[in-house]
């Protein structure tokens, strides 16, 4: 799907429009509160939704509308934005099969609007037992290629997305799961019509889907759904039901487990049904750092997202960016050149810090923030760029371990999604099960289409992220709050595999340092560095400036793709009110409620 389409003066045709009626004090300056222009393939039947949208009650931002409108009834019902985020990622694991879903894990970020205090229910998937560090080489001790390690057994983590939802309710909910589960069981029985990313990632996965059971679901008669077809999933509603009657009990310690357990171990994984037994989700303190004014919370290690892409902003930070055109090639090389050094770090450093220590206050620290910057030159590119030694920094010595890995691993996708609700709870979202279609394996008679996580761990074992039993794989996901003076103002976050880091900083960059609105934050260009080997950017850069980029050294191709599908929410204090916005990258959605009913307070 072309993500630019929109042109200069549609947006600044919406733009003086809104300007008047919700001019935006809390964030830079505003921006177009009106869809953007369509792409040509997105089916009519989602045309009437909007990616941007305000409200003055609550806000939900999703990467599908049919989820977005569940969510936005929660909040109309009464519900607070944990409720409106459960009902979410249940609509999710249906419109969204491929991308998210029980089946997997995720990062959730709640603002509690009551205590001010702002925690992770972490719900990355665990190794099992079974797992060992070498069990993604081959008998002559290679790695096995990618395309056939991810679609097997191995490749599954224990998954922890229902639990964690589980545990969300617990601490903040105000509905019962069995309430926020079931508009999501109507829809998986009854269907729903196929809209263009869903259909085209059925087309490109479909050999995959051919090899399980999930082409029963998505290749009815061998052949891949089409865009508008209507899909029908009767297995999820079944496993729904089930947990809608017996709770989260029936998936660790029931049937769906057993399920669960005897087709990974069939497909030559270790999994027992003691394994999703013994699953729990740990409640985690985000990591704060500081941009132009900005305070941010953002995620903390088994996540490599928060601790790298904070510190890509801090080594930003001395070189006064928007001295320089927003499109300008002086730009793009100073990105690319700090995601070069934080992508270095971040091989030879993270991992689950269960298992290894991870040096994140070294790596944030400021003279060693400096010792980066001084690696960079604006009129060239770094050629011999390696990891420093963050360990100096916290006064320990360097226990550096980078044991080079295959370079063939696909950039895997997800979802995020964002809540907020009059009460002040504030949710930022990132829920996967890693490439799309996961592992590609589905649980016969459920249809959960189960994660391929592990991969996510190191082919080979040497380094800080190796595989070990009950281990977490590092991972890229970047769900993300931005405070002033002590308030939240912003949420951002995406999917994209090692690619969420860098959208999630550079949609920040773009607010805070170039002062954009936040739907313009969102849809300007963005590129993608993580060596000096790899480059990825998207539509919409000038051709003179990637020529000029070229000369400096940096190999950037000939075609663009889309990177990432960020959403967000804006909240302006004066004015009262929440703005949503969905990344044009998929066909998501962004709805406000306004409750006529006057306001009342929370239970």
């Amino acid at each position: 799907m072309n993500k630019r389409i929109c042109t200069i003066l549609s947006l600044l045709f919406s733009l003086l429009i809104v300007i008047g009626t919700f001019p935006v004090t809390g964030l830079a300056i505003t921006d177009a509160h009106s869809q953007k222009g369509q792409p040509k393939n997105r089916q009519l039947s989602y045309d009437a939704y909007k990616e941007v949208d305000v409200g003055k009650d609550g806000m939900v931002a999703t990467a599908h509308p049919l989820a977005s409108e569940i969510g936005a009834e929660v909040l109309k019902k009464g519900g607070n934005a944990i409720d409106a985020s459960v009902a979410i990622q249940f609509a999710l694991n249906v419109t969204e099969p491929m991308m998210s879903g029980i089946g997997g894990g995720g990062f959730m970020m709640v603002h509690d609007g009551k205590t001010k205090k702002i925690t992770i229910i972490n719900s990355r998937e665990r190794a099992p037992q079974g797992a060992r560090p070498d069990m993604f080489l081959d008998e002559k001790g290679v790695p096995i290629p990618f395309e056939k390690r991810y679609t097997t057994g191995n490749a599954v983590g224990v998954p922890g997305t229902l639990k964690g939802l589980e545990n969300a309710l617990k601490l903040w909910g105000t509905r019962p799961m069995k309430e926020l589960i079931s508009p999501s069981i109507q829809l998986a029985e009854k269907g729903f019509p196929i809209d263009s990313v869903l259909a085209k990632s059925i087309e490109d996965n479909k050999a995959v889907l051919a090899n399980t059971d999930a082409k029963k679901v998505f290749l009815p008669n061998g052949k891949p759904l089409k865009e508008g077809d209507r899909l029908v999933q009767k297995d999820l509603a079944k496993t729904f039901k089930l947990i809608r009657s017996s709770g989260s009990g029936v998936f660790y310690k029931g049937e769906i487990g057993k399920a669960i357990a005897k087709v990974v171990q069939n497909k030559g994984g270790t999994m027992t049904e003691q394994d999703l037994a013994r699953y729990q989700v740990t409640k985690d303190q985000p990591i704060w750092g500081s941009y132009q004014g900005y305070d941010i919370a953002t995620m903390p290690p088994p996540s490599s997202g928060g601790v790298f892409m904070l510190q890509m902003l801090k080594i930003l930070d001395e070189f006064n960016l928007s001295q320089y055109p927003v499109r300008s090639p002086q730009k793009y090389h100073l990105l690319a050149e700090a995601m070069h050094l934080a992508y270095a770090d971040r091989a030879a450093y993270a991992g689950d810090p269960e298992f290894v220590e991870v040096p994140v206050k070294g790596l944030l620290n400021p003279e060693y923030i400096k010792k980066r910057q001084q690696l960079i030159s604006i009129n060239q590119m770094n050629t011999d760029v390696k990891a420093g030694d963050p360990w100096k920094y916290e006064n320990k010595q360097s226990s550096k371990n980078t044991v080079k890995q295959p370079d063939d691993r696909k950039i895997g996708e997800t979802t995020h999604f964002t809540v907020a609700d009059k009460w002040g709870n504030v949710v930022s979202y990132t829920t996967t099960i890693e490439q799309v279609f996961g592992s590609g394996i589905i649980v016969p008679g459920y249809g959960i289409m189960l994660n391929n996580e592990l991969t996510d761990f190191d082919a080979i074992p040497g380094g800080a992220n190796e595989v070990q039993p009950n281990k977490r794989p590092l991972s890229s996901m970047t769900p993300t709050i931005v405070y002033k003076d002590g308030k939240p103002v912003l949420t951002v976050g995406s999917p994209g595999g090692p690619t969420i880091i860098t959208s999630v900083m550079q949609t920040i960059l773009n607010i805070a340092e170039y002062k954009m609105g936040t739907k313009l934050a969102v849809e300007e260009p963005r590129i993608y560095s993580n060596s000096v080997n790899s480059y990825r950017y998207e539509e919409g850069i000038p051709a003179e400036t990637l020529a000029q980029l070229k000369e400096m050294g940096h190999n950037f191709g000939p075609s663009t793709v889309d990177i990432g599908n960020v959403q967000s929410i804006e909240i302006n204090y004066n004015r009262g009110y929440f703005k949503g916005v969905a990344d044009s990258s998929r066909n998501g959605a962004a709805i406000g409620v306004t409750l006529k009913e006057k306001r009342y307070k929370h239970k």
